[in-house]
């Protein structure tokens, strides 16, 4: 039974706003990209890491450059998230009890203890999407401009790593793309699957914007 990770870094970094995709960029003296792969070395038998064509030999550079040492292979990325993660899947040969990790590739600091529980509670029950309780009010905008308070309560902001049943997982990527697709979550649950969440972490959040990495920065210094 393996542990397979695939970790999505797509990014142009358009709305980052710097020179280098921000999986590049350096975070407490190594790009965000590795930070992320190294926090899946223990727990994975393989890892594949999917980028675009083009930024495939700055990222062998950087790898050599930082002494990379955790054993990946590299996938091409697509037009979408989607065709991503579909392009590393349709590499893999899985086999019943093996399960798959999907990580983004900007989501550096992740806890060990939220990897292996991940892992763990997938192999048990087919799935695991780590979420953390809404802190924000939220309203929802109606067509006509109108809104209305939804009930904090019930809501949950999803994280990655999210693991699947890698069974499963294959043969839902099978489905044709939609556009509500908005994580791995919503296309195994589209093929009929269920999807079990555990506790993620508020500590394990997605560089986006630069405050972001001065957040990241803060959050390694008080570790």
């Amino acid at each position: 039974m393996k542990n397979i990770t695939i970790i999505v870094a797509g990014g142009s970094g358009t709305r980052f706003g710097a020179s280098l995709p921000k999986q590049f960029l350096l975070l407490a003296g190594k790009p965000v990209l590795m930070r992320t792969l190294e926090a899946f070395a223990l727990q994975s038998s393989e890892i594949i890491v999917v980028l675009p064509e083009a930024h495939q030999a700055l990222w062998h550079q950087l790898c050599d450059e930082h002494r990379c040492c955790v054993a990946h292979r590299v996938v091409g990325g697509g037009d979408t998230r989607w065709q991503s993660v579909k392009n590393a899947l349709d590499t893999l040969v899985v086999e019943p009890g093996d399960v798959i990790a999907v990580q983004d590739g900007v989501r550096p600091l992740l806890s060990q203890h939220l990897v292996e529980r991940a892992f763990a509670v997938a192999r048990e029950c087919g799935s695991a999407v780590p979420a953390v309780p809404v802190t924000d009010s939220i309203r929802q905008v109606e067509p006509d401009g109108t809104s209305h308070i939804v009930p904090r309560a019930v809501l949950r902001a999803v994280q990655t790593p999210q693991v699947f049943d890698a069974v499963k997982l294959k043969s839902a990527y099978e489905l044709p793309f939609q556009s509500f697709y908005t994580d791995d979550a919503s296309v195994y649950e589209q093929a009929g699957n269920r999807v079990t969440l555990i506790d993620g972490e508020t500590t394990n959040i997605k560089i986006t914007h630069p405050s972001d990495l001065v957040l990241a920065q803060n959050l390694l210094s008080d570790e």
